[in-house]
């Protein structure tokens, strides 16, 4: 479970985590079936590595999925 706060004084709003993922296209996949209209997140391929997926919460936190190569 993983639990982001935006209470005062928990953190910095406008975060960022970076969490790995097996597989960031099903993760892909499986968030943009949903029928959620607000949130129809990319998979950016980086130079540096695998794809990544990010999401950003309503406080600006940015969780990203990563997905590396090796």
């Amino acid at each position: 479970m993983l639990h982001l706060s935006g209470h005062h004084g928990d953190c910095t709003p406008g975060s960022a985590i970076r969490i790995a993922a097996a597989d960031v296209g099903e993760l892909h996949r499986e968030l943009t079936a949903k029928p959620y209209p607000f949130l129809k997140p990319g998979v950016e391929h980086m130079p540096w590595g695998g794809p990544e997926l990010a999401l950003t919460d309503p406080f600006g936190s940015r969780i990203i999925f990563y997905e590396s190569k090796s």
